[in-house]
């Protein structure tokens, strides 16, 4: 039969656009509530800007003052090698080009300092140099480009600066570098601790040379050290998963992040699976039980669960840029191909260097794609930000999105009758299963969010 049983044991009709969001009737709610992750798309509805007036529309908004909270992110496009398991891949590294591209980005930054946009409004309350991989960038030009993102632009004076990277390229020189010129926030992207499945990917370290690697960092006393585990990569079972969860937690790390693999269709992941060189990518199933598994540990030993993959062991670890930017926080986008977003519109600055490098001499900013956010998009990132978080205002919801509820009601019984939410007091909190199926909520609401907008119009016209 087709469609997904609802609370009642009833079918949804296969012709509802809900249909697909309905959880299984029966079985552990953590392992066998959807068959498939849906993924959420933030900028879905968005109106994309036609081409010849892009330049116009970014211009009146580089005009206009911030209002709101506001974070900025760089991102840097180099990786020395493509993971396997990455689907962020953009520009093979090479030492030539460190210099230069931040020469770009500090010439970029000084230009946009004199506008409304960066210039006027409330403190910045984040950095995020992300990427491809920052710390490929040689030691003195990721110092001095962090102390340009601080002389330009106007940061709080607790602004969480984060450089994002791996082990394999930040020495401890490079990270007193970037220490010294501002930076209080380490992500490293460990992904796993056993050496032969990181050799697998395309990860050079060792497990001795990671574990000496954050203890370094640690011991300089200053920036918070975070690390990012990827569950359910090939090779990996419930005890080396357990391994990794303990070596993160015995080190002494202020935060680590559990991220549930993703297999892109077409990505290098795949064809090396189908060709036979990797062993399967665990099983949904199987990823929802390690999920589990290092939830557990890491709240039990005491650690903050922050959102649905961060966790925090000190208090040094705020994971202030993840929280804001996903709560719809104005953000400034700085670098090749970052993406941007105030006043109502989003956009991206151009990934490719030559591209980006012919846009400035011509004296254009270097963007593309910049599109309209839609009128509920207030409601969508309350809802991507509550779910992350574990609880949503369903009052505050509908006061932005008038309709979503009733729209939303068969999933909402269905959701709890299946054990992923709780509602008390027009609160929806997620239980653990919802918390590992939080993407198929957050899309589903999204979806309720659509149709309510829909009958919005119909009645109005």
């Amino acid at each position: 039969m087709n469609g997904q049983p609802s609370m009642a044991g009833r079918k949804a009709p296969a012709a509802d656009p809900l249909a697909r969001f309905f959880a299984a009737g029966e079985g552990d709610p953590l392992t066998s509530a959807f068959t498939a992750r849906v993924p959420v798309m933030p900028w879905r509805n968005a109106t994309p800007v036609p081409p010849e007036e892009t330049a116009a529309v970014y211009a009146d908004a580089l005009a206009r003052r911030r209002e709101d909270t506001t974070v900025a992110y760089l991102h840097v496009p180099f990786c020395h090698n493509h993971c396997l398991f990455c689907g962020f891949f953009q520009t093979v590294w090479h030492p030539d080009l460190s210099a230069p591209f931040v020469d770009d980005v500090l010439a970029e930054l000084e230009r946009a300092a004199g506008t409304a946009l960066v210039a006027e409004g409330p403190p910045i309350a984040a950095v995020y140099l992300g990427g491809g991989t920052p710390t490929a960038l040689a030691a003195a030009d990721l110092g001095r480009l962090i102390v340009g993102l601080r002389r330009h632009l106007p940061l709080a004076a607790d602004c969480e600066i984060t450089v994002e990277g791996r082990i394999h390229d930040f020495p401890i020189e490079k990270a007193k570098a970037a220490r010294d010129g501002g930076a209080n926030r380490f992500s490293l992207g460990v992904q796993s601790f056993d050496t032969t499945i990181r050799r697998r990917l395309g990860r050079k370290a060792s497990r001795a040379q990671i574990e000496r690697a954050l203890s370094e960092l640690l011991a300089l006393n200053g920036p918070a050290v975070i690390a990012d585990l990827i569950y359910g990569l090939p090779g990996q079972d419930s005890r080396t998963w357990q391994v990794d969860v303990s070596t993160a937690m015995a080190l002494g790390l202020d935060g680590v992040d559990v991220y549930a693999l993703n297999v892109w269709q077409h990505g290098p992941l795949a064809k090396a699976i189908v060709r036979g060189k990797l062993p399967q990518a665990a099983a949904l199933a199987d990823q929802a039980r390690l999920y589990d598994d290092a939830v557990s540990r890491l709240v039990d030993a005491g650690w903050r669960q922050l959102s649905q993959a961060h966790f925090g062991r000190t208090t040094v670890e705020r994971n202030r840029y993840n929280r804001l930017v996903k709560d719809g926080a104005v953000c400034l986008a700085f670098g090749a191909g970052a993406g941007g977003s105030a006043h109502g519109l989003s956009w991206r600055t151009i990934p490719v260097l030559d591209r980006r490098a012919e846009a400035i001499a011509a004296g254009r900013w270097p963007i593309e794609g910049i599109a309209r956010l839609p009128a509920d998009h207030a409601a969508r990132t309350r809802v991507i930000t509550s779910l992350d978080l574990g609880r949503l205002d369903l009052a505050a919801l509908e006061r932005e999105a008038p309709g979503v509820l009733a729209t939303a009601e068969p999933l909402l019984a269905n959701w709890r009758a299946a054990g992923l939410i709780n509602i008390v007091d027009e609160v929806m909190t997620t239980t653990r299963a919802g918390a590992f199926w939080s993407v198929n909520l957050t899309s589903g609401l999204h979806a309720a969010l659509d149709l309510a907008a829909q009958g919005t119009a119909t009645r109005a016209a």
